[in-house]
């Protein structure tokens, strides 16, 4: 042992202070034992009425947990909020169940401090612990329930759900850390702030992948379209042949098999065909300017007669404006369904009957004619003839 050493004043140093003992775990296991033992012998009616009470906690958990398990089953529908109920109050872990019939002895049977305390230690992680597993499996079974569809079957959405499933398990568990560690009195306010700054730096590296899966996860959820789905999408169109992860695979009606992004596909106006009950045809018709005017009153109710002649709709017939060489009306035709291989012949037919009726009806649709006047340079027409006929020279294009 060092000497110490005499201060300048004369005065004899202070001693150093005293250092904590280490804990004797021997000690503190016979303290419980022996504290335990006098609990029994004097409260020990209360703790047999505070077991009967817990078994009877106990069984009805375990029948809640069965019927939990026959509620969710194989054979049941997928998604069917029962399931989700069902497969929620399955996950009960023996844990949670012995732990609560324990803190209701704890509670009623006035056990002794070092006891009750680790009563509810163990309580406490058995609480914050279920309750994580039941979040998780009622997040999951909400989104199962949303997605729940024939459309949204197969390798797709096997894979959405399984990453979901660790996406949400990694969250809900980190929470239940979180919360565990601060019940048991440990600052957490740094841990926070460490898993916060790791967020953002995985975040940031890996924004384009984050991007596209939850652009997939937004086409799964949100339902813009689905496979076998014909869209339109800025100067494209084609069909869904699969929704992925990070891509849209898309045929094109020209043969080839497009790949897109998915946030590049939802960034962009979409046109869902598929979607459609019915097939909308323009025309446009011009007459010439010579058709009588009781005719040109007629020529509306014509087409409309001979569209509804072929089984569809004319949503709009009538005149549209005085163009250079004719007067043009236009043709909104309607045709019900989303079958082209229908509506294609249907239009070709009606132009056919639109060219009879107006060769019947004597309505002429005229060529784009252009009539050329020639001029001297004091403004007076020259006439195209030496003999001076007022005949104007007319030019055809």
């Amino acid at each position: 042992m060092a000497a110490s050493t005499p201060s300048p004043t004369g005065t004899p140093p202070s001693p150093p202070p005293p250092q904590p003992a280490a804990p004797d775990v021997q000690a503190q296991i016979q303290d419980l034992t022996h504290a335990t033992l006098g609990w029994f012998q004097t409260y020990w009616l209360q703790i047999i009425i505070a077991g009967a009470i817990a078994f009877g906690i106990v069984t009805a958990l375990y029948a809640l947990r069965r019927l939990g398990a026959r509620l969710c089953r194989p054979g049941q529908t997928r998604g069917a909020w029962l399931t989700v109920v069902g497969r929620v109050a399955a996950k009960t872990t023996n844990y949670f169940i012995i732990m609560v019939a324990i803190k209701v002895v704890d509670n009623y049977a006035q056990t002794p401090p070092m006891l009750d305390n680790l009563v509810t230690f163990l309580f406490t992680v058995a609480a914050v612990l279920q309750c994580a597993i039941w979040a998780r499996e009622l997040i999951l079974g909400a989104i199962e329930h949303k997605t729940a569809s024939e459309h949204f079957q197969g390798e797709t959405i096997i894979n959405a759900m399984g990453l979901i499933r660790l996406l949400v398990s990694v969250v809900v568990f980190a929470v239940a850390a979180v919360v565990l560690l601060d019940n048991l009195g440990v600052n957490v306010t740094g841990l926070v702030a460490g898993l916060g700054v790791g967020g953002i730096a995985i975040g940031l590296a890996a924004q384009g992948i984050f991007a596209d899966l939850f652009a997939a996860l937004a086409i799964i959820f949100d339902r813009p379209f689905s496979k076998g789905d014909q869209i339109s999408y800025g100067t494209s169109s084609g069909t869904i042949e699969a929704i992925g992860l990070k891509s849209t695979r898309i045929r094109a009606y020209t043969g080839e098999l497009r790949v897109i992004s998915n946030k590049a596909l939802l960034d962009q106006e979409l046109l869902n065909v598929t979607k459609r009950d019915h097939i909308r045809m323009p025309f446009s018709i011009g007459v010439a300017y010579e058709t009588p005017p009781e005719t040109l009153a007629r020529i509306p109710a014509i087409l409309k007669e001979l569209v509804e002649a072929e089984g569809a709709k004319a949503a709009r017939a009538g005149f549209e404006t005085f163009g250079a060489s004719s007067l043009d009306f236009t043709l909104l035709v309607d045709v019900p369904g989303t079958d082209w291989s229908i509506a294609h012949p249907l239009r070709d037919r009606l132009l056919v009957a639109i060219m009879k009726r107006f060769a019947a009806e004597g309505i002429s649709i005229p060529y784009p004619t252009q009539t050329t006047f020639t001029a001297a340079p004091d403004g007076r027409l020259i006439m195209p003839y030496l003999d001076g006929a007022s005949t104007l020279s007319v030019e055809r294009t």
